[in-house]
């Protein structure tokens, strides 16, 4: 059994921005610089972003909880989403035309390009474990910020989505809480099961993935765009999932990690079904005015695990580590 011992310390800064929080939240008396200039997609800005979410899941031993809905830190959160949020939309192509978007989710291509195949393919031991340790900052939080939507729905859509989210939570069994089960894999590959144990070393492309759900889970503006997010993860987990259990095989690796891939590719594929027809055909037909929103949650998606498997991948290929270097 595997023990997730509680929440880390404060996360090392990154830059002017993220320092700035890092030492508010540590009780120092600091006022945080004009962020709007940050690189939307920058260690700094996700590093905050990241921070002042963290508020809202786990949070920090050493920080009080009152922070997490204090005025002037939700001030300055609202800043760097707007940074964030308007580089996605800047990038999306946008439209309303969510069978197309749909559709393209469930081909897959000839020769798959994508982290899982490189690693099915052509990946070593260590490079898996670095992805597990690049992944552990979204899977520490899986299914989390989607519970955030569950009071925005209504009708189908919201039992049906509370059918899958129920799945992601082990269907009532802790041990099998999806969350759990990544944990039980890193104990499996030989690392540290615990909760954002690597986030020091994760960079700002995994991130920015983690901190789109929050975004989108937080604002009920949003909440399209994270039932798009949400669909997305489904429908493109089980082919990804395939790979990842061709690659573990190679190596004959832990049991535990083999389970958590097998768990994905069995129960996505029917949650890909639900996700489609039940919650978003259910949410379009009572608000068709949420299409644009859920098409900018599939495709923002996509935008950010593209630029986040180009930075693994560019990493590697060049021969060196996708992780940050220790601070």
């Amino acid at each position: 059994m595997t023990t997730i011992i509680e929440p880390r310390a404060l996360p090392a800064p990154r830059g002017e921005l993220s320092e700035a929080i890092v030492r508010l939240l540590a009780g120092a008396s600091v006022t945080v610089p004009p962020s709007a200039a940050a690189d939307p997609y920058g260690e700094d800005l996700h590093l905050a972003l990241h921070t002042c979410y963290e508020l809202h899941y786990q949070g920090f031993d050493t920080v009080d909880d009152a922070w997490e809905w204090d005025p002037e830190l939700l001030r300055v959160r609202a800043d760097l989403e707007r940074i964030f949020l308007d580089a996605l939309r800047a990038e999306a192509a946008g439209g309303i035309d969510i069978e197309t978007e749909l559709g393209q989710l469930l081909v897959e291509p000839p020769e798959p390009a994508g982290v899982a195949a490189y690693l099915a393919r052509d990946g070593e031991w260590s490079q898996l474990r670095e992805y597990f340790a690049l992944r552990s900052i979204y899977h520490h939080k899986e299914a989390d910020p989607y519970a955030w939507v569950i009071p925005r729905l209504r009708g189908q859509a919201k039992a049906s989505l509370v059918a899958v989210e129920f799945d992601e939570f082990g269907g009532g069994r802790g041990e099998r809480v999806h969350a759990r089960l990544f944990a039980d894999l890193l104990a499996g590959a030989g690392m540290d099961p615990a909760y954002l144990h690597y986030l020091d070393r994760a960079p700002a492309p995994m991130l920015a993935v983690v901190n789109m759900m929050s975004l989108f889970g937080l604002h009920r503006a949003l909440r399209g765009a994270l039932v798009g997010h949400f669909a997305t993860v489904e429908i493109t987990s089980p082919p990804g999932a395939r790979h990842m259990v061709e690659a573990l095989r190679r190596f004959d690796a832990d049991p535990a990690c083999v389970l958590f891939y097998t768990e994905h590719i069995e129960a996505d594929a029917v949650h890909e079904q639900v996700m489609r027809r039940d919650v978003i055909g259910d949410l379009l037909a009572r608000q068709p005015d949420l299409t644009e929103s859920v098409v900018f949650g599939i495709q923002a998606t996509n935008l950010l695990e593209e630029r986040f498997a180009e930075h693994v991948l560019g990493c590697w290929r060049a021969g060196h580590s996708a992780l940050r270097a220790h601070s």
